[in-house]
């Protein structure tokens, strides 16, 4: 599944609550999301635009896939079915 070029930083907020991140602070445009589902706490900042870049969207889904130990592919799969 290729990434989605429409998709705004509250909507990947949203998505992400399903794998156990929350706003912990947010400074300007940006919010920061934490997660300490895997043991250890993970933090994210996801810049609030609408639509976010390509290559903003990519970094943060491979840090994301990368601290979740599961293949890229299949987390955006996961993320983005609805």
């Amino acid at each position: 599944m290729k990434i989605p070029r429409d998709v705004g930083g509250e909507e990947l907020i949203k998505l992400l609550a399903r794998f156990g991140y929350s706003i912990t602070r947010q400074t300007g445009s940006h919010i920061r999301l934490t997660s300490s589902i895997r043991g250890t706490e993970h933090h994210i900042t996801i810049p609030r635009h609408n639509p976010l870049k390509v290559g903003t969207l990519s970094g943060i889904l491979k840090d994301l896939a990368a601290y979740l130990e599961i293949d890229q592919q299949q987390f955006i799969v996961d993320l983005f079915k609805k």
